[in-house]
């Protein structure tokens, strides 16, 4: 049969109706019941709206980025302290399917308290032994302000190897403007740090560094500050913008200069909002371009899977947030990608986590083939909306930024700073309310999780300096959770139990599980333990008026004799027989009895609205009288006077400061 016999007999979408934007919008509205379809539009931080339901963008052009079917360079850290141990890592990366090395340097504000030390030619050329630097690519990472004399030494090793420098991709990684942001301080005032940056680049551009980039535009600066996706473009570009100028002052040319420039964005696991920072990043500089009278050329952007997304409790799940990074970096065309590996934030990373993070960008080009299609996100219509977004947003702050009188007085007067602030008050607030969720941390959190292996290096603390401005914090959103895992991994430690929490659970199964479900991810993500139980309900009148007391779940299983025998509180003259319904009732007894046993200090009243009505106010009375700091799933509503008054102190629920209750928690226990 014929390819086109084929063709015509399999006409699938032919043979369903066409469907528009009116049809989806009735099924919606149909799922959706008696809530508005407003209730899914979500905002990003930058203000903008995401509607849950696109149509293909019309007319849409792809982005110009990496060149169409080549793959991203797949680039590796080397940050361990010592020479010979990251010359080695360095050797086994590239023999083991990396392109290049990140070769982060001791006190760079990215080793996050590791890095090479390399502060001598001895040192440098024992750590770059046998690396053949004409055959990969290396990206430089120094501490603050150190870039001319590692690249004065850097260039020296090139010339003691007798390499050509033209032949060499060597990405310098000068940064004054990021310096400045991370320190909150100048070494220099502007115009004279500036000149010596364009001096530096000047003295490389003259040896013969042909391919070299000189400068670097790195976002990571303000992602690690809880900024949003426009504040790191607009201080990207604007800090591209302050290289042209400085490159342009040292005798460079425009055309040259922009190939002179890295730009380097953080990828996170907000998928969509990264693929469409890398697109709308290429818009920006090509207006840029465009105004400085340039033929927008692609820039080259590199990514690094960000700092700020990992997490120190349950870190496998980095495994999951980096590849979603990966991929949306890989579909947004950057240039080259560099992976945190999964155990970062706990320590210095072992083979194991760094070849995982090799392999995941291995896999992703070689079996996925993520790179083959040039913007595949071309034309689709969230995408494209999210790009359109973002690019406005930054050029506005991009322009006020340029209205203060560029990236420099703009910092030092603080007013990108107030704009991060404001969007990591936010963002913080949202971790807080389990609005923005952690997996593993602030939902789903596993307190009998095994250790993690990291090496046994320690992790270096930069001496503090004053600041002349506010310098950018850097921070993991994970961290206000993992301070009360700590303070909890404290208390077992010095005890032999964590603080515990006893789900109060009232009626049946089907009344409380729900809640207490949600009961026992909310505690146990800041390491307070619940204990569980199967409920307390009395399912028999008793004969003397005495309430059974049911064996609470975590008290130990019953044997399968225990099964067979009746209640001991159940005499033979009256036979276990359930109450009619609309007579289902908690034994309150039983279950102040098995809080006493628990060892728990608080216990949360788990149900439903329904049965809280009818039971709250007793059970929350017989808790508190028996010691118990009282807690309640749900919201109070028109209960709250009464509930108040019978002893409960704290309602939990979704939207509420999960970590404001858990504090409070602790303070409770302590005051135990």
């Amino acid at each position: 049969m014929s390819n086109t016999a084929v063709h015509q007999d399999l006409a699938l979408a032919a043979e369903f109706p066409a469907t528009d934007r009116a049809d989806w919008l009735r099924l919606v509205e149909k799922a959706l019941k008696d809530r508005p379809f407003e209730k899914l539009i979500s905002r990003t931080y930058d203000g903008f709206a995401i509607d849950p339901l696109y149509t293909r963008a019309a007319g849409a052009i792809p982005v110009a980025g990496r060149a169409p079917g080549q793959p991203w360079t797949v680039m590796q850290r080397v940050d361990h302290p010592d020479p010979a141990r990251a010359n080695a890592e360095a050797l086994n990366e590239l023999e083991n399917g990396a392109d290049g090395l990140a070769f982060v340097l001791s006190a760079a504000p990215t080793a996050h308290g590791f890095g090479v030390k390399a502060d001598d030619a001895a040192a440098l050329a024992r750590v770059l032994d046998r690396v053949e630097l004409d055959l990969i690519s290396l990206r430089i990472e120094t501490a603050p302000f150190a870039g001319r004399p590692v690249a004065e030494l850097v260039s020296g090793l090139v010339a003691a190897r007798k390499l050509d420098p033209a032949l060499l991709a060597i990405d310098f990684g000068l940064d004054p403007v990021g310096d400045m942001a991370r320190t909150g301080r100048a070494l220099l005032p502007w115009p004279e740090l500036s000149q010596r940056a364009g001096e530096t680049a000047k003295g490389l551009a003259d040896k013969g560094y042909a391919k070299a980039r000189f400068l670097r535009a790195d976002g990571r600066a303000v992602h690690e500050a809880g900024g949003s996706e426009a504040q790191e473009l607009a201080f990207v570009v604007a800090a591209g913008v302050a290289s042209l100028r400085l490159l342009e002052a040292a005798g460079f040319s425009l055309d040259e200069a922009r190939r002179r420039i890295t730009f380097l964005l953080a990828a996170d696991a907000d998928e969509f909002l990264t693929i469409a920072k890398f697109r709308a990043l290429r818009k920006l500089w090509a207006r840029v371009e465009e105004a400085c009278g340039l033929t927008p050329q692609p820039a080259f952007v590199a990514a690094e899977t960000a700092w700020r997304m990992t997490s120190a409790r349950d870190p496998y799940v980095n495994m999951l947030r980096t590849t979603i990074a990966v991929a949306a970096a890989g579909v947004g065309g950057a240039d080259s990608i560099t992976v945190l590996p999964f155990t970062a934030a706990l320590g210095l990373p072992d083979r194991f986590a760094r070849r995982v993070a090799r392999n995941l960008q291995l896999i992703l080009l070689e079996e996925s083939n993520l790179y083959r299609v040039a913007d595949p996100a071309a034309g689709s219509g969230g995408i494209e909306a999210l790009t359109a977004g973002l690019t406005r947003s930054a050029w506005t702050l991009f322009q006020e930024i340029e209205r203060t009188g560029g990236i420099a007085t703009a910092l030092e007067q603080g007013l990108l700073q107030t704009h991060v602030a404001a969007t990591r008050k936010a963002r913080l607030a949202a971790i807080a309310k389990r609005k923005d969720a952690i997996t593993g941390v602030s939902d789903y959190p596993n307190l009998g999780e095994a250790p993690v292996k990291v090496l046994d290096v320690p992790r270096a603390t930069p001496a503090p300096q004053a600041p002349q401005f506010e310098p950018l914090p850097s921070l993991r959103l994970a961290q206000p959770f993992e301070a009360l895992r700590d303070k909890s991994d404290a208390i077992l430690k010095a005890t032999g139990a964590r603080p515990k929490v006893f789900l109060a659970n009232l009626g049946r199964l089907a009344d409380f599980n729900a809640r207490a479900t949600f009961t026992k991810n909310f505690y146990e993500s800041g390491g307070l333990e619940t204990v569980g139980n199967d409920g307390f309900l009395l399912t028999s009148p008793l004969p003397s008026g005495e309430r059974s007391t049911p064996k609470a779940s975590g008290e130990g299983e019953r044997t399968s004799q225990d099964r067979s025998n009746p209640s001991p509180a159940l005499s033979p003259s009256a036979p276990e027989r359930p109450l009619p319904m609309g007579e289902v009732k908690t034994d309150i007894d039983a279950m102040v009895a098995a809080y006493k046993a628990s060892g728990a200090r608080i216990a949360c009243l788990c149900s439903t609205d329904k049965v809280y009505a009818a039971e709250a106010a007793e059970a929350a009375k017989a808790l508190s009288a028996a010691g118990a700091v009282v807690h309640l799933a749900g919201r109070a509503g028109e209960h709250e006077a009464a509930w108040n008054a019978a002893g409960v102190k704290a309602y939990i629920y979704v939207g509420c400061d999960v970590l404001a209750t858990l504090q409070g928690a602790y303070d409770s226990v302590s005051q135990s």
